[in-house]
């Protein structure tokens, strides 16, 4: 998601004045890591994936760039993170992505390496057999195609079964619901909804060690950025019991837009969330760590 001119300047000057404070539900806050690099492309980190153990990092910007980096960990908190690969994503006939196509929002891996992204602008999912690869694009049905200019598939995950789950920022239902896509078997679908209260919007999702479906939703007004994560039980066709695991306070933290759910070395669930600079000085790349707390 993107900001105009004037409500960026007022962000910078209301995040440079408002204390950090948040407001834990079943999270324990572990720390954060403000992740700088040199290139004038690095920025807009959209979406995150980890490897089982937390130390390898794939990492989306919202102008087409898969990063691949490990992580430096002591005593569980992150101290450095080594970039390995920058790669510019491909449309389907092999050329890097230029202009609006390529506004990519949403990342899935499946275990075999293969990489799903979606993409706002022209709203669709790609699949990569490899980051280098040409795009594969899967089908785009109406519901899809007719999804709000800003508000796409923001947030893309993977269930324990191989199949995509894919969250709107926007267009939720006539009742104000979120519904959640899925992919299976060459086809999308519409099982379930979430509920919403309309103060925050899906911006990015995945499911855990413990097959629950986390997502992290974002609110914004003039003073800064606001988090929440919930999680829901999946069942077949249906999504319930449902979790909120963590709701920040305004200003806590930057533009958190991607998680990755995980199961650290003392056995605790670890989420750990990645903000959108939306390439502004005034914004930082973090990346944020909470234990989930039974």
């Amino acid at each position: 998601m993107h900001f105009g001119p004037a409500l960026q300047l007022i962000l910078a000057l209301a995040l440079a004045a408002l204390p950090a404070r948040s407001q834990e539900v079943r999270a324990e806050f572990l720390g954060t890591f403000e992740w700088q690099l040199p290139q004038d492309w690095f920025g807009g980190l959209s979406a995150i994936e980890l490897s089982p153990e937390g130390r390898s990092m794939t990492v989306l910007t919202d102008r087409g760039r898969l990063l691949f980096a490990e992580l430096d960990r002591r005593n569980g908190r992150i101290e450095n993170i080594e970039l390995r690969r920058a790669i510019r994503l491909r449309a389907q006939n092999g050329a890097i992505l230029v202009g609006r196509i390529r506004d990519s929002e949403g990342l899935a891996m499946a275990p075999d390496g293969t990489i799903y992204i979606s993409f706002e602008g022209v709203h669709r999912v790609s699949r990569y057999d490899r980051p280098d690869a040409a795009a594969y694009g899967l089908h785009r049905p109406r519901a899809i195609r007719r999804l709000p200019l800003n508000g796409g598939l923001e947030a893309l995950a993977m269930d324990e079964s191989g199949r995509l789950l894919a969250l709107p920022e926007r267009g939720f239902d006539a009742d104000g619901n979120i519904p959640v896509y899925r992919w299976e078997n060459g086809v999308w679908t519409q099982p379930f909804c979430l509920p919403s209260d309309g103060a925050f919007l899906p911006v990015g999702a995945d499911v855990g060690p413990d097959g629950r479906l986390y997502v992290l939703e974002r609110a914004f007004n003039i003073f800064g950025f606001r988090a929440r994560v919930r999680s829901w039980r999946l069942a077949g066709d249906t999504a319930d019991d449902e979790r909120l695991e963590l709701q920040t306070a305004t200003g806590t933290h930057d533009n958190l837009e991607g998680i990755a759910v995980w199961t650290d070395a003392q056995g605790r669930l670890r989420m750990t969330m990645v903000a959108d600079d939306n390439f502004k000085f005034f914004q930082r790349t973090e990346l944020v760590e909470y234990a989930l707390i039974n």
